[in-house]
């Protein structure tokens, strides 16, 4: 699927807040959640939807939330 967020996935990026929260989440230890993130979105099986403000990735039991204007990760959790 090549859609907008596809297109633009260098510019995916998320702050340090953004990092603790998104490792709490989904307990993960001293990971690159921004590489982690853009693997995810990138796989063949990812549901993405853009709604409203924000894109949703739907990826192996997790819910990724992409600001559509900045790229911004703002969380990411279990489903």
């Amino acid at each position: 699927m090549d859609n907008i967020l596809i297109q633009n996935i260098d510019r995916v990026h998320t702050t340090d807040m953004g990092v603790e929260r998104i490792r709490r989440n989904l307990g993960f230890g001293e990971i690159d959640v921004v590489t982690w993130c853009k693997e995810e979105i990138l796989k063949t099986n990812a549901d993405i939807e853009r709604n409203g403000k924000n894109w949703y990735v739907h990826i192996d039991g997790c819910v990724i939330t992409i600001n559509a204007s900045s790229y911004t990760i703002i969380t990411c959790h279990k489903e």
